[in-house]
Order: C-alpha cells, then sequence, then structure tokens
C-alpha cells in the first residue's frame, strides 16, 4: 500500500472519530428531513435526545438506520434512497428578511413610477376623472359639455291674429322661414365613496347644472309670442338644474355584488330601451339593483314632476312642483330566448291632479288646459303595462316595444264628460350589421280615436317621450313641433316626438287621448365611410290613424290619413374617434301626403341642422 493511501485511510478515520464524538458529547440533538441524527438545528428539524456510543438502538428506527448506513448516505431501508446533497449554506430565517417599504395605496404606485398626470387629458391618469381617490376612498369625477344648434327650418306659421308685418297678408298661413340658434353649456360633479371595478360606489353625489341661451327669429308675428308688440325675434337664457341626488349601496347579495342600491332627488330615468313612454331628468326615489349574476336588473320609482322652462326645456326650480306623479316599476331579463336578447317588462302609473287654474308657459300662450276643444282643467289616472325587447339574434338586432293605456280622464277633448282609456302602441325597429353597412326597418302603431264625442279615449299618449327611432336625429317629422293652424293652440306631434297627440306641449302640457294616432313605416341605413365619418338616410311614410278628431277641431271633412314621406339624411364626424368632439350636419324634408295638403296647403316643410359637440 502506497504511503499516500495510508494517508487517505487514516485522515478518513480521524474526521468520523471526531463526528461520532461530537454527537456524543452533544447535549441536543435533531432529526434532519432524512431522518439523520446532526447536532445542528436547521428549520423544520426535529429536537431528539442525542444516541449514546455503544447503546443498543430499536430495530427499525430511524436512530438505527443512521447507525448502521455508511458516512454520507441516507436512511437505510428496504429501497435504500440515495445519498442528499444538503447545501452547506443555511436556511434564510425570518430574521434574514429586510422589512417591506409601505405604499400609500395602489393608485400611487403609477406616481412612484414616474408618470406625470395631466388635468387636461380625460384618458391617461387624471384626479379629475377618477383615476385615483382625492383622499380615502373617495373619488371625484368631472365633466363638461358644449352643445352647439343652428337650426334654419320651415313651418307652417299661421298669419298673425293681431297685427303683421307683411303687408297684405289677408291668408291664414303666413312666410314659415324660422331660425334658431342655441348654445348649452352642461356640467356634473361626481363625489363617490368605493372602488366601483365590481360594485356600485357605497355612496355618490352628483349635481348637474346647466346653462343655455337662444336666439330665435320668426318671420311672422305671433309664432314666437303671443304678444306682438314683443316682435319677431327672441332672446332668452335660461340656468337649470338636470342632476342632484345621492346614492346609497344599501347592500350586496351575492358573492359575485349583486346588490340594492336607494337613489334619492333629480335623476335621470327612461322607462324603456328607446324612451317611447318617459325619459327625463325628475325629482324622485329610485331602488334599483340586480341579480342571479346581473342576468335580472329591477327598478321601483316614484317621480313628481318638476316645471320646465318653455324655451329650453331644462328644469326651473324657481316654480311649484307640479300635481303629476309617476310610479314605475320594470324588470329586465338579459339573454331571454337567446343569448345576447334583453326583454323588459314595465308597470306605470301616471296620476295627474292638475284639475285647478289655468298654467302659461314663458311666452304667454295657454298650455294646462290645452287650448283647443272644450277647453276646462281636468284631471286623468292612467295605467301603462309594457312589454320591451332589446339585443339581437345572430347578426340580426332588434329593438321592439309595446304598451297599453288603461285607466280614466274626468273629461275628453271634446265632450265635458269623463271618459274611459283603452289605447294601445307598438313599435319595433329591425337592423342588420354588414361590415360597414347597417341596413334597418322601422314600424310603429299608436292607436288613434275613432269617436272623439263617445265616452272612450282611444287615442295613445305617453308621458314624456324622447323617442330615438326612425332617424329620430334627423328627422323633421320626429324633430320638429307642427302646429294645428285653425284647429286650436295646440301641435300634431311636439319637437322631439314622433306621436300625433294634440299636446299643447309636451313638457308642460297634460297627455291627450283623444288624438288622430300614428302610423310610420320606414326604411333607413347607417354607412361607416370611414372611422371617423358616418352617414345616415332615412325614408319614413307618415300616416293618422284615424281622421275625426282633426276633421271635428278643424271643422273641415276627408282629411285622407297620409301626412307624407319625411325624407332626411345626416353626416357625423368625429375626428378623434371618440365623442370628445362630434360634429351633425343634418338635412330633413317632409314631402305632402294628401292629409298634410289638406291640413297645410301650399307647404314644403324642411330643416337644415349643424350641431357641435364638446365633451370633456
Amino acid at each position: 500500500m502506497g504511503t499516500k493511501k495510508l494517508a487517505a485511510r487514516i485522515g478518513l478515520l480521524l474526521i468520523a472519530v471526531v463526528a461520532v464524538t461530537a454527537i456524543a458529547n452533544a447535549e441536543t440533538c435533531y432529526r434532519d428531513d432524512k431522518g439523520r441524527i446532526v447536532t445542528r438545528r436547521r428549520p423544520g428539524y426535529v429536537e431528539v435526545p442525542c444516541p449514546v456510543p455503544g447503546a443498543p438502538t430499536a430495530a427499525g428506527s430511524p436512530e438505527a438506520s443512521a447507525a448502521n448506513a455508511a458516512p454520507g448516505a441516507g436512511p437505510a431501508g428496504p429501497d435504500r434512497s440515495p445519498p442528499s446533497r444538503v447545501s452547506p449554506l443555511p436556511r434564510p430565517t425570518l430574521s434574514d428578511y429586510a422589512a417591506s417599504v409601505a405604499v400609500p395605496d395602489r393608485w400611487r404606485i403609477v406616481d412612484a413610477l414616474g408618470y406625470p398626470e395631466q388635468r387636461v387629458d380625460p384618458y391617461n391618469r387624471n384626479l379629475l376623472k377618477a383615476d385615483r381617490p382625492v383622499h380615502g376612498d373617495w373619488f371625484f369625477n368631472l365633466s363638461a359639455l358644449s352643445d352647439t344648434v343652428f337650426e334654419s327650418r320651415q313651418v307652417p306659421t299661421p298669419v298673425g291674429s293681431q297685427s303683421t308685418t307683411g303687408p297684405g297678408s289677408l291668408d291664414v298661413f303666413g312666410r314659415n322661414r324660422q331660425t334658431l340658434l342655441s348654445q348649452t353649456i352642461a356640467t356634473e360633479f361626481v363625489y363617490y365613496k368605493g372602488d366601483t371595478v365590481f360594485q356600485p360606489p357605497d355612496y355618490e353625489f352628483r349635481f348637474a347644472p346647466v346653462f343655455n341661451v337662444n336666439h330665435n327669429r320668426a318671420e311672422e308675428l305671433d309664432a314666437l309670442y303671443v304678444d306682438p308688440a314683443r316682435g319677431r325675434v327672441r332672446n332668452d337664457s335660461f340656468f337649470g338644474v338636470q342632476a342632484l341626488f345621492a346614492d346609497k349601496h344599501l347592500r350586496n347579495v351575492s358573492e359575485r355584488f349583486d346588490f340594492d342600491s336607494l337613489r334619492v332627488g333629480i335623476q335621470p330615468f327612461s322607462s324603456d330601451f328607446r324612451g317611447f313612454l318617459f325619459q327625463d331628468d325628475q325629482l324622485g326615489a329610485r331602488l334599483f339593483g340586480t341579480r342571479a349574476n346581473n342576468r335580472y336588473q329591477y327598478n321601483l320609482a316614484y317621480f313628481r314632476r318638476i316645471e320646465k322652462d318653455t324655451n329650453s326645456g331644462l328644469n326651473d326650480l324657481t316654480q311649484p312642483l307640479r300635481h303629476d306623479d309617476v310610479l314605475i316599476a320594470n324588470l329586465y331579463r338579459q339573454d331571454t330566448l337567446v343569448d345576447g336578447f334583453t326583454a323588459q317588462a314595465t308597470i306605470a302609473y301616471n296620476r295627474n291632479r292638475e284639475d285647478r287654474g289655468t298654467h302659461y308657459d314663458k311666452n304667454g300662450v295657454l298650455v294646462r288646459p290645452a287650448a283647443a276643444g272644450v277647453e276646462s282643467p281636468f284631471h286623468y289616472d292612467v295605467v301603462y303595462l309594457g312589454l320591451n325587447g332589446d339585443g339581437h339574434f345572430g347578426s340580426t338586432n332588434l329593438t321592439s316595444s309595446f304598451y297599453s293605456a288603461i285607466g280614466r280622464a274626468e273629461r275628453g277633448l271634446l265632450v265635458p264628460s269623463a271618459v274611459d282609456i283603452r289605447a294601445f302602441f307598438g313599435a319595433a325597429e329591425l337592423s342588420r350589421d354588414f361590415d360597414w353597412l347597417r341596413p334597418r326597418l322601422s314600424l310603429l302603431y299608436a292607436t288613434g280615436s275613432r269617436h272623439p264625442y263617445g265616452n272612450k279615449a282611444t287615442g295613445f299618449d305617453a308621458i314624456l317621450e324622447n323617442p330615438q327611432f326612425a332617424g329620430a336625429d334627423s328627422s323633421y317629422w320626429i324633430r320638429q313641433a307642427l302646429p294645428l293652424v285653425g284647429g286650436g293652440g295646440v301641435t300634431l306631434s311636439t319637437r322631439n316626438g314622433v306621436l300625433n297627440d294634440l299636446r299643447s306641449s309636451k313638457d308642460e302640457g297634460q297627455s291627450n287621448f283623444v288624438n288622430p294616432g300614428t302610423l310610420l313605416a320606414g326604411i333607413g341605413a347607417d354607412a361607416d365611410l370611414l372611422p371617423t365619418l358616418r352617414a345616415s338616410v332615412n325614408v319614413n311614410s307618415v300616416y293618422f290613424d284615424d281622421t275625426a278628431v282633426l276633421e271635428a277641431l278643424r271643422n273641415q271633412g276627408g282629411i285622407d290619413r297620409h301626412i307624407g314621406y319625411d325624407v332626411s339624411l345626416s353626416l357625423v364626424y368625429r375626428p378623434l374617434m371618440s365623442q370628445n368632439i362630434v360634429a351633425r350636419a343634418s338635412y330633413a324634408r317632409l314631402i305632402p301626403g294628401a292629409g298634410f295638403k289638406a291640413l297645410f296647403p301650399n307647404q314644403q316643410p324642411s330643416y337644415v341642422l349643424l350641431n357641435v359637440i364638446l365633451a370633456y
């Protein structure tokens, strides 16, 4: 045996002796994760008695296995595991970790990364757009909108009754040109608490003041004021409040954040998808929420209507509240019949008690009661039962709405005795998307009164309609109010309304269920010519359902049902491909039918609209 091999063996023997001696002399030993007895403690090792040299150990025990194992080998056993390789570095302990650095909240992590904030940019981090809390869990959101409208329109206009500026104007109809320039500045301040990623805010306070200034010019006296001394030009301004409410998140009712909330104050509300029955910003209380993972949504609402400003249509808080109450309960269900189609059931009750005194608008026009027929104050109670739907069946889109009106009015339009209200409304719009083109078909029917002197009122009327239907933004028939010249101080259809309801005013007048009704069939299309440019065209054929009440008011027989063809074209330009800048140009013409010619001979109504919206 060589000297080097002998030296190596002697060295190994000395190491073994030292290790055994250390274990024997140690007061405390530990069992490692391989079952071996060691003297150095590490995380996870269990304290055990140190073995005594020469003492017998129980067969099969970890100590016996360790004692019988070769140096460096794993625990003995039938399968004899391969030797373990343990790092000579000790495992880290809790004291080895540095203390964490506190961050104020998760929204300010971006601040620490050095991203700047720009208050004029609504799309990047902005304190004014609720991208981070102003304090605690409270956020603030500011919105501002500028809406500029210019209209040049031709509307059937009577010659001034007391005097006229046109020499020789002896006919019933005068010059029909009118122009409107309106500027609206709307702001909205929202202050709310809570992270709204999955659930509504815990608390929300909203305030939306709106300022409007408008300029109107007409060619005939009495077109803008009852008093002819006030001239043919009207400049007006008004400040209104369109939202002022508090919202309280009452509770979550499921782990998926279905909830109940209560909102009290002036708030926006729409009874259906297209605003056929009631769409307005009114004072009320609303309980609303969701169920079944947001598949069901419900509303229970009560509103007491606010008087409107005549020339701007804004809420006038300087006037007493109207004696006109609206109660609505509705239920939405998503994915009805097929995925992607939402059905809605609605019950609405309109209780009107404006049967004492009279009300004149800002321009001196009698609006309650309407200056037509019996012309005496009255009240009514009406219940609306509705079924609505909106969504798609594959690539085909469908919006539908059906209402039945049942109630009683203290008097009819032409009779002083009470009348029973029995009326019906239905509308549907069918469309389909072909890449950049969406053609659509529209159909609307509202029943009219066949016997205006009877005890039943069968003409359908809404509470306050604002229909988004059949090209409403550009349609002449829907956009403009047509006065029933020679039939009293009422209109055939009101501004931003589709129904022939013979009301004095949509905003300030009462509902009227003795009317000629409406039938509309239309075709149209929206074409995205560019990502920033959309063109829309609509052709609607409009009819009266029955002309008996018109013939009675005008004392004129043989009025045809066909009103005419409403043709319109509009271009919408969004240079930023967003809603921040929207410019619209529209042209519409009503091609008279036999019924329109009988009511308004030698009239060719049309209008041009220019509209620019800037939003922040």
